[in-house]
């Protein structure tokens, strides 16, 4: 295969990517390992900055996500529920950051408004009583998937075409310039071939992995963030601590839902990334001295991503610079390699333009970045990751006959058959984790046990599955959501497990040992 630009990694970067090259009329190939926004871009707290957290640490980072926040709530409103944040000081905060604090963000250009306990407790009923100071802020909540999903597709309206399941294995290199790059195909083990004018490296925490492939190195740390669902909303708005950058001290509204956290724990290797117990317990803890309903409401679901940190100087964790960083690769002799890494959800376009600026002199392509005045366009593929547009759906125009698969977030057959052609237009073979990662399924109360077999008995009738794909598929799919849940359990989620385990292994005989099961996923 040939193009000019071939993109590695398929997070809202290397979608913004596309799309910003696609729209300067430059051919280019997304190439993504697994599905789009699998790696951080797909675990992250889904908050549009307004910048007011870096002010102390980060002021360049600050006042680009000021600057950015505002340009995406212009051109991607239908990504972005524009809640307005709080930031919260309760009994015991450092008094100096609170009398700091709104100098601080005036000086970087973030809107800030004091507001009275009073008032912010008629705006959030859940504030805790010991909040001791208030302020308001322009943070705002984006669906993540949406935001790529709509990127992808403008980008193939406009010539872009997209690889998934396909991993880059190597680079062919001849003086100082990559000729090729080897491929190979996940799903079938066939290994092909991309020759391009230029690579753009945009795989997040897999940076250093790729640039190593080029015989170049990125220094970097891998900073895990963990996060846990709330089954039921508990804010309007954003809320943040008042305090220096810690842990659990965020809470985003996201549709039906509420997220909390983060964490900041460093990991030596991306080989399995998830949420444990303590991590759990430890946001819980510390989320609950602003927002006390979380020690006691019910949680669905923990996760977690890693923040790809590059290391320009002594520091780790939370003390280094959330900036991005763009590297042209010329000191490591290569004269056709880009890579960019590291940055905010919030910060993504500006990140894919300064990428694609670098790409497009390098091949004398002197058409400007349209991505800062032209609209992102809705599309078909990331229209059903919205949390609560399924319901308003169904039952404002109920069709006779339109059966619910997963009653949780009540996506009906008729949104499967939509995302279904969707997912064929584009070469995907529609199986549940495809479906599952263009829409609500599995991400409901049952976390999967119910709605996986009713997907998959629904994708066999319609010819879309055969023979033993679908126990295979239906166990993947569990054993994923598993991962997720298994930090939660305590307490009365004992019984919630042991239904599970009923249905899923008594009834459908999917226990471990299973016969059919071998030369498959090995978690139990």
């Amino acid at each position: 295969m040939e193009t000019e630009v071939l993109i590695i990694g398929g997070g809202t970067t290397g979608t913004g990517i596309a799309r910003d090259l696609a729209l300067r009329g430059i051919d280019c190939i997304l190439l993504e390992q697994s599905d789009i926004n699998s790696g951080a871009s797909g675990g992250n707290h889904g908050l549009l900055h307004s910048g007011a957290r870096y002010i102390f640490k980060d002021g360049e980072t600050a006042a680009e996500c000021a600057e950015e926040g505002a340009l995406l709530k212009k051109l991607a409103p239908h990504c972005i529920e524009d809640t307005g944040g709080l930031f919260v000081a309760v009994e015991g905060d450092d008094e100096k950051y609170i009398a700091d604090f709104p100098g601080m963000c005036e000086k970087y250009g973030i809107p800030v408004k004091p507001v009275s306990y009073a008032e912010a407790l008629e705006k959030e009923p859940c504030l805790s009583e010991k909040a001791i100071s208030v302020f308001s802020v322009q943070d705002a909540s984006i669906d993540p998937f949406m935001l790529s999903l709509d990127n992808l597709a403008d980008a193939e309206s406009h010539g872009a075409k997209l690889l998934r399941n396909s991993r880059v294995t190597g680079f062919e290199i001849r003086k100082g310039t990559i000729a090729c790059a080897r491929v190979r195909d996940i799903r079938t083990g066939n290994t092909f071939f991309i020759d391009a004018v230029q690579y753009i490296n945009a795989t997040g925490a897999w940076a250093d992995t790729v640039a190593r492939m080029a015989d170049a190195a990125i220094p970097m740390i891998y900073s895990k963030g963990s996060l846990v669902i709330t089954q039921d909303r508990i804010s309007r708005r954003v809320i943040n601590r008042l305090r220096k950058a810690s842990d659990a001290d965020i809470i985003t509204p996201g549709g039906t839902v509420s997220i909390a956290g983060t964490t900041s724990v460093e990991i030596d290797h991306l080989d399995d990334i998830r949420a444990t117990a303590e991590e759990v317990d430890h946001i819980i803890k510390e989320g609950a001295a602003m927002v006390p309903e979380l020690s006691t409401t019910r949680f669905i679901r923990a996760y977690a991503g890693v923040r790809p940190l590059v290391k320009k100087e002594n520091g780790s964790g939370r003390s280094i610079s959330r900036n991005y960083t763009l590297l042209d690769h010329l000191a490591d002799g290569l004269d056709n390699f880009i890579t960019i890494t590291g940055g905010k959800l919030t910060t993504y376009r500006l990140m894919a333009e300064k990428t694609a600026d670098m790409a497009a002199d390098r091949l004398k392509n002197d058409n400007p970045c349209l991505t800062s005045t032209r609209p992102l366009p809705k599309s078909a593929k990331g229209e059903w990751t919205e949390p609560g547009k399924s319901p308003k759906i169904w039952s404002s125009s109920p069709t006779a006959g339109d059966t619910l698969i997963c009653e949780c977030e009540m996506v009906s057959e008729s949104m499967v058959d939509r995302i279904v052609e969707a997912l064929k237009a584009e070469g995907a073979a529609p199986d549940l984790e495809e479906v599952g990662n263009r829409s609500r399924i599995g991400k409901g109360p049952c976390q999967g046990t119910f709605c996986s077999f009713r997907l998959a008995a629904y994708l066999y009738g319609k010819g879309e599955l055969s023979d033993d794909q679908g126990i295979f598929q239906v166990r993947q799919f569990v054993n994923e959501r598993w991962k997720g849940f298994e930090p939660l359990v305590r307490d009365k989620e004992l019984m919630r497990v042991e239904l599970q385990e009923s249905f899923l292994c008594g009834l459908f005989s999917m226990e471990h040992s299973n016969e059919l099961m071998k030369g498959y996923d090995d978690e139990p």
